[in-house]
């Protein structure tokens, strides 16, 4: 009688598996030689060793054999198929060396069994002190009252081994838009990296983001001043190299159409030009660097530069140089739940325009604190200068003519996460608009829950 505890047929089909697999790759990779256990002195029959000698490998049961054949009988059923194969795969099948192969499902191998599918919701009620509230972007709410500020359905998968698929379709009270769609390489040498399709462009830090990925309600104005109100995108493709320095460095590049008010707006934006030349297109540069500066705390530095046509004469550019810092302390060394961060951006913008050259400025700078599991809090602060002239004059500008001084916004929020899947925000802010007689007041409430499968964010 066996005094072992009873063995789990499952786990002892995966140890005869691995063992098949080992052999099986011993047999391909060294094709003639004999696998280390054959070499080895074969142990004397059961029925020849004493019974009083404990046996290292004890021997199943016919029970046991039966069940372990009928888990590898329904494990491979679901095995992968190769180049979509849907014929039945017998577990006896053996290959050219006489083993049985094992195939790996088809998350492991780059099938699309797992797709991350999920909808995410956000709703906010909003207050203003102004009839004409100055919020520039899509997502932004912008009226008095209850604002949809979208319902995205977010969908990623791996092709095959080679590629990837995401895209972010967005839904609004009044229509449906593909906010991004492409496809990302996933085996090219020199760690190298190519993405094709419509997507945000990689300018600084807030860019590449969606609005359930920011720390406040609404984005920064600067970056519906200057790109859009549905930030830097386009049809294109980009590149990435992470180099092999001793510190984190990537270096991207994209070319992008430069169409699109609502997405180039400092380019050709809402006009009716076309591509008739590479100089017709936005190109977009971008360097990356992580620093890891102790176990608690860390960097993230960035440069980025964009230029493109504008419609405003005969191969008029615009040029948009930006840098971002993202500086975030999260104790490891110790239990806690707690996180600080500091996120700022800053950007400059030339345009050519007849007879003249236009620059100014803008950016912003926040820290939010992460005081517990569920809470936090945040502060943003924000400023635009107004286009000027080469003399230094206030130019009037053909894109914001109503912008004649300089603007800044203040901005205080509360977030409390019920669950990892929903999110509730207050926040308010005063918007000093030089062109204003009086300052701008919001209060917003906002709501966001997420259902499904959802990508991790970068850091």
């Amino acid at each position: 009688m066996s005094f072992l505890p009873r063995r789990n047929p499952r786990a002892l089909a995966v140890v005869l598996a691995v063992q098949l697999s080992t052999s099986a790759a011993w047999a391909q990779s060294s094709p003639g030689q004999t696998p280390p256990a054959a070499t080895e002195t074969p142990p004397p029959p059961a029925e020849a060793a004493p019974a009083d000698t404990p046996s290292d490998a004890p021997a199943l049961s016919a029970e046991e054999m039966a069940e372990i054949e009928k888990a590898l009988g329904s494990d491979a059923s679901t095995r992968a198929r190769p180049s979509g194969d849907t014929s039945p795969v017998s577990p006896t099948a053996t290959n050219d060396s006489g083993v049985t192969p094992l195939r790996l499902p088809n998350a492991i191998t780059g099938g699309t069994s797992f797709l991350n599918l999920s909808f995410i919701l956000d709703l906010a009620v909003a207050a203003f002190s102004s009839k004409e509230p100055l919020q520039g972007g899509a997502h932004d709410p912008t009226q008095n009252g209850f604002n949809l500020q979208q319902l995205e359905l977010s969908i990623g998968s791996v092709v095959d081994p080679y590629f990837r698929f995401d895209s972010n379709i967005v839904f609004s009270q009044f229509g449906v838009e593909i906010e991004e769609a492409y496809v990302t390489t996933l085996d090219l040498p020199a760690n190298l990296q190519v993405r094709a399709g419509q997507f945000l462009t990689r300018f600084g830090r807030l860019n590449s983001t969606h609005p359930h990925a920011w720390d406040f309600v609404d984005q920064p104005f600067v970056m519906s001043r200057v790109f859009g109100a549905e930030g830097n995108r386009g049809l294109g493709v980009e590149g990435s190299w992470l180099t092999p320095l001793p510190w984190y460095v990537e270096v991207i590049g994209s070319a992008t159409d430069a169409k699109g008010e609502a997405t180039a707006r400092s380019f050709f934006g809402s006009s009716n030009e076309r591509v008739l030349s590479p100089l017709d297109f936005q190109l977009t540069g971008a360097v990356k660097q992580f620093f890891p500066l102790s176990d608690d705390l860390s960097l993230l530095w960035g440069l980025s530069a964009a230029t493109g046509p504008n419609p405003t004469g005969y191969r008029n550019h615009t040029s948009v140089y930006g840098t971002d810092v993202y500086l975030k302390f999260r104790p490891i060394t110790e239990a806690s739940a707690q996180q600080l961060v500091l996120q700022a951006e800053v950007l400059y913008r030339r345009r050519q325009a007849p007879e003249d050259l236009l620059s100014d400025w803008g950016g912003y700078a926040q820290t939010v604190w992460r005081f517990s599991n569920r809470w936090a809090t945040g502060v943003r602060y924000e400023f635009g200068t107004p286009a000027k002239t080469q003399e230094g004059r206030v130019a009037n500008d053909p894109l914001d003519p109503e912008w004649i001084a300089d603007r800044q916004r203040i901005t205080a929020a509360v977030t409390f996460w019920p669950t990892e899947f929903s999110r509730l925000r207050l926040q308010a802010a005063t918007d000093r608009v030089g062109w204003r007689a009086t300052p701008d007041y919001s209060a917003f409430l906002a709501l966001e829950v997420v259902t499904g499968a959802h990508g991790a964010h970068a850091f």
